[in-house]
């Protein structure tokens, strides 16, 4: 791993962080890593953001094993590459989802039983924060899920805090695009694990990335437009306080 960091990608990440108020000096976060592009970003640039900006702040990176036996071992050496402790959470939801319930809609079960493990390990580890590696492009295509199949104008909020928990969610890389997450990745060399997923590459997600795509095609301009629009709008603020 290349760790020779720059500081070419920090800029709208430390925005996010001061637009939201996401980390204070003295938090303890918990970074959710999957082993996808995604995580291993979000691990490697909240480590940046600790050298080249005012907040100190302590990690511990969290992985929550599905139960198909994911080898972690390149996790573990890019933690302790960045000297950051990882924590491997065992359970069985895959099996669970797949298996024993065999789901219609597997995707939303396992989704919301991976953020309870996680949650419930941050509290164990003493942490106060939870870090999710979601994106720009994750933002636009949950707010064309959402629009599509259930009427609502609504997406991530960057920012969220559990009152029943205790704990804030925050998605430090919101400003950052996918094409930015992939160069980073490349770029340093990060790890990254094929997802041993059964209907990883077939979601709705994935179609909507596809239609994205689609429309990028004809207008160039249609994500940074769309994330323009819901900036001049305030679109999280409004969202926050339906």
């Amino acid at each position: 791993m290349n760790r020779n960091y720059g500081k070419w990608f920090l800029t709208k990440v430390k925005k996010a962080i001061i637009d939201y108020k996401m980390i204070d000096s003295g938090d303890r976060i918990a970074v959710g890593l999957s082993g996808g592009k995604d995580s291993s970003a979000l691990l490697f640039i909240l480590d940046a953001v600790r050298i080249y900006s005012p907040f100190r702040f302590d990690m511990v990176a969290v992985s929550i094993d599905l139960g198909w036996g994911m080898d972690y071992s390149p996790l573990k050496k890019y933690c302790n590459e960045l000297r950051v402790p990882l924590e491997i959470i065992e359970t069985n939801i895959g099996p669970l989802v797949f298996d024993v319930r065999k789901e219609s809609n597997p995707c939303s079960l396992c989704s919301k039983m991976r953020r309870g493990a996680l949650d419930n390990a941050a509290i164990n580890l003493g942490c106060n924060k939870v870090a999710l590696a979601h994106h720009a492009d994750d933002i636009m295509e949950t707010l064309f899920l959402n629009l599509i199949f259930t009427g609502r104008f609504a997406t991530f909020e960057p920012t969220t805090y559990l009152s029943r928990k205790n704990l804030t969610l925050i998605r430090p890389l919101i400003y950052l695009d996918e094409r930015t997450i992939k160069t980073i990745v490349s770029a340093k060399n990060l790890p990254v694990i094929e997802s041993p997923c059964p209907v990883s590459g077939t979601t709705m997600r994935v179609e909507m990335k596809a239609l994205l795509d689609r429309m990028e095609k004809i207008f160039p301009k249609a994500r940074p437009n769309i994330l323009a629009a819901m900036k001049r709008k305030n679109f999280f603020s409004t969202m926050l306080q339906e």
